[in-house]
């Protein structure tokens, strides 16, 4: 069903990277929410310049970026990576266009908004022409930590992530069909996008590990929840997993707050929350999982307990669809925020 939020002014835009998981989904969505738009330009590597998308019917020839391609265009989700971003981003601006980038390349620059449109769209306001996607994983948490950090503070948040393999993209969709195929045959896995097997298997590491033993995902929650929130007393840990599910990520997330809430508390004040869903009923087995969330823009939560182990603490188990509100839908939202604030 289609989502009409303006009657007004069109604009021209663009998405970078259209042909991957997330551009493609970004373009799905733009058409999904009626977003207004009166040209659209289709970016992507030389590998799939020439390609035709048809979307809001018509057909549309990806083009391959230069610096010329920005003139003219007044909005542009960037979804071809950091190296993408580093090279592209500044050309857009410089030649008018707002950028919303959906990769890690600007999202602890001071300068550079980060922002989740349900938890801190205020943050939008004075920005240079380069507003930041978050991390897939940071989105569904903060999400859900924001209206509890409003209501009772946050003293800590101790988060474990189990990441579907959408995340790294299309080769690692294919390798999980593959590598499990290999082995109910009885062949070897191949291993190409993993530094192990991910089928039938669990890898405790995504993306490189820094000295301090942290991952650059788990350092990516971790700094990000702080820059969102807005404040850097909240003491973040996490642990991040990838595991052998096509779309969804969930975490396990420990919140220490800094007055008590009971459960039915917590649950109630995220019942209320916008972009959240509460899902929660274990007693018939009604919990998040990555079927209920695949396709669907909520971050749904579930499993709301209270930790038995210290004062203050509350439990949850949080579901989303990483390709979707992850990063796509989020994307789209921050453009429809900015037109909703007249700051574009």
């Amino acid at each position: 069903m289609k989502v009409r939020i303006f009657d007004m002014k069109k604009y021209n835009i663009c998405v970078l990277g259209a042909t991957g998981l997330v551009g493609s989904e970004m373009l799905k969505i733009l058409i999904e929410r009626d977003f207004p738009f009166e040209n659209m330009v289709l970016l992507a590597s030389s590998r799939s310049a020439g390609t035709v998308s048809h979307a809001a019917d018509r057909d549309i020839v990806v083009k391959d970026a230069d610096e010329e391609t920005f003139e003219g265009i007044d909005i542009a989700l960037f979804a071809g990576g950091e190296i993408a971003s580093g090279d592209y981003a500044a050309k857009a601006v410089k030649a008018g266009c707002v950028v919303i980038d959906n990769s890690a390349y600007f999202r602890m620059d001071p300068e550079v908004p980060l922002v989740v449109p349900e938890v801190n769209p205020d943050a939008l306001e004075g920005h240079k022409g380069i507003i930041a996607n978050p991390n897939c994983s940071t989105i569904q948490m903060v999400a859900a930590l924001k209206p509890l950090y409003d209501r009772a503070g946050i003293e800590r948040v101790v988060v474990a992530t189990y990441q579907s393999v959408a995340g790294t993209g299309k080769a690692a969709l294919e390798e999980l069909k593959n590598q499990s195929a290999d082995i109910l045959e009885g062949r070897d896995a191949r291993i190409s996008c993993y530094p192990h097997r991910i089928a039938f298997s669990l890898i405790p590491q995504i993306g490189s590990f820094g000295v301090n033993g942290y991952s650059s995902e788990e350092m990516k929650m971790i700094n990000e929840t702080k820059k969102i929130l807005g404040d850097d007393s909240v003491r973040v840990t996490a642990t991040t997993v990838r595991v052998p599910v096509e779309f969804g990520h969930c975490e396990s997330v420990n919140v220490q707050t800094k007055t008590k809430l009971s459960a039915k508390e917590a649950a109630d004040i995220l019942s209320s929350a916008p972009g959240v869903r509460v899902y929660d009923d274990p007693a018939a087995s009604v919990y998040p999982m990555p079927i209920v969330c695949a396709g669907r823009d909520e971050v749904f939560v579930g499993r709301i307990r209270e930790d038995l182990s210290i004062d203050n603490g509350i439990e949850m188990w949080i579901a989303a669809d990483n390709i979707r509100k992850g990063a796509a839908l989020n994307a789209v939202q921050i453009a429809e925020e900015l037109i909703k604030r007249n700051l574009i």
